[in-house]
Parts: structure tokens; C-alpha cells; sequence
């Protein structure tokens, strides 16, 4: 007996992607494009990780939809502006379907160190809060201000059980993914009266580029592994697959949640 597989009507229009090249980013990129919609991604690579942005990209074109990527911070403002402006000249007002923000760069570094070792500055704070979530703020206002958001769109972020839990070095990010939470309430009901909603993703351990960043990534895989009742980590495809199902009509009244794709493993003690 195959696996049950709901019908879903095709997606369209277009999504924008911030953090595009790998990862949650990637896989959710991919997922929409299968689904029907057109790919604009934000990603930040040097050289050496440049092809697995083209590789994406490729993928995309591959099933018949357009791929646009721009290699920029997502961070700065003035890049920002540049495209949302492309976005605005290509697509019009309500040309975008989703928002996805998976930016994955900031400090892991501890608040204070007893044995006077390196601690987290104000600087490096100030910046892991902005990329990793004050910039979702920016990103939707300026969505919002071209009258960009399709009705029914959707806005998206990546969380972690790290926005309640302490780990080592984790701070900063913590701050960040607490932040980045709250955020998406208040743009849930902001963006309410423009039919769009919000939610926070918040996935069960992947092994990802930014998990093997996380001092004791490994003790962390395999805590789990031994728990998890599926029996397995978190993929990122599991998610892309929960954002393209919340993407359709059915799911326009979840908004300003943070859920859990994770197959129970929170559940696992």
C-alpha cells in the first residue's frame, strides 16, 4: 500500500527566500518550486560554497520555474532595497506568495568567562540579533510597503528549541531566536488586514551547516537519535514539506504560532 498523499491544488507566484542556498532555505526553495512558484533567493557565499547556491538554482530552472538569487547580506539595508526593488519591477503588487526567512549567521560565543576567555561584545550581540532576526522586521516592511504580499501570503521564520533552552555558547543566538519569535506574533497581526499570516518553524535537530557550528553538535545528535520515536534526526525536506502544505488555502487561518516539525521528539523528554 503507497504512502497516503494528499491532493493540493498548484501554487502561484512567487516566493523570496532568505538564506536560499542550503539547508532549510534549499530544501524549502525546491519544495515551492515543485509546488508552482517562481524562486527569488538572498543567500551569502564566498567561492568555495558559491556552487551550491548555482546547484539550487539549476534544480529550480530544472522544474520549469524561473530562479533568481542574489548573492548580498540580507542585513544591509541598501541591498535590502535592491531587491525588493527587482522584485517590485518583475512581479507588481501582490506578486509574492511567501516569505521565508532561514538566515543562519551569528555569534556563538559566551556571555561571561570565569577563566577570562574570549565573551560575546556588544558588537557581535548587536549584529547576531540583527541578521538573525530584527532583519525579518525590515524585510516584511519593505514587502509591505510595495504592496508585494499576495492575499493569502504567507511569512515564515526558522526557530530552534535554543530560543527557550541554554547551551553552551548559545546565548546570542538564543536572544536572537526568542526575538525573532515575538516578532512573528506582532507581524501576525499586523499583516492580518493584508490577508497575510505568520509563523514560526521550529524544527527538531538537523544535521545542517549551522547545527555543526553549535559547540556539542555531536552529544546533541546523538541524545536524540537514542530518543526520537521516529527514529531518526529532523531533515530539512520534512520541513519544506510542513511550509508548502501551510502555504495553501486550507491553512489561512495559522497564524502567529510557533510550530513544531519534529516527529515528536520534543515529546521524548
Amino acid at each position: 500500500m503507497s504512502e497516503f498523499s494528499p491532493h493540493l491544488p498548484g501554487l502561484s507566484g512567487a516566493a523570496l527566500i532568505l538564506g536560499a542556498s542550503s539547508g532549510f532555505g534549499a530544501a524549502t526553495a525546491l519544495a515551492l518550486a515543485r509546488s508552482g512558484l517562481d524562486i527569488y533567493g538572498v543567500h551569502l557565499d564566498r567561492k568555495a560554497t558559491l556552487p551550491l547556491a548555482e546547484a539550487v538554482q539549476d534544480e529550480i530552472r530544472a522544474l520549469g520555474r524561473t530562479a533568481t538569487f542574489f548573492n548580498v547580506n540580507a542585513a544591509d539595508p541598501e541591498r535590502r532595497a535592491e531587491v525588493v526593488e527587482q522584485i517590485a519591477s518583475e512581479r507588481g503588487p501582490g506578486g509574492l506568495r511567501v516569505l521565508m526567512h532561514s538566515l543562519a549567521f551569528g555569534t556563538l560565543r559566551p556571555y561571561v568567562s570565569p577563566g577570562g576567555g574570549p565573551v560575546v561584545s556588544a558588537k557581535q550581540m548587536d549584529m547576531t540579533l540583527d541578521v538573525m532576526a530584527h532583519s525579518l522586521v525590515y524585510w516584511a516592511q519593505a514587502l509591505a510597503e510595495r504592496d508585494l504580499f499576495a492575499q493569502g501570503g504567507r511569512v515564515f521564520a526558522m526557530t530552534s528549541e535554543g530560543s527557550t533552552r541554554v547551551w553552551p555558547s548559545y546565548g546570542p543566538v538564543s536572544a536572537a531566536k526568542s526575538a525573532l519569535e515575538s516578532h512573528i506574533r506582532q507581524l501576525a497581526v499586523e499583516l492580518a488586514p493584508l490577508g497575510v499570516t505568520a509563523n514560526a518553524i521550529l524544527a527538531g535537530v538537523t544535521d545542517t551547516p549551522a547545527l555543526r557550528k553549535i559547540p556539542g553538535n555531536e552529544e546533541m545528535i546523538e541524545a536524540v537519535l537514542a530518543k526520537a520515536p521516529g527514529g531518526r534526526l529532523t531533515v530539512p525536506e520534512d520541513v519544506a514539506g510542513a511550509i508548502c502544505a501551510l502555504t495553501h488555502e486550507g491553512c489561512r487561518w495559522i497564524s502567529g504560532n510557533t510550530l513544531r516539525v519534529d516527529g515528536g521528539e520534543h515529546l521524548a523528554g
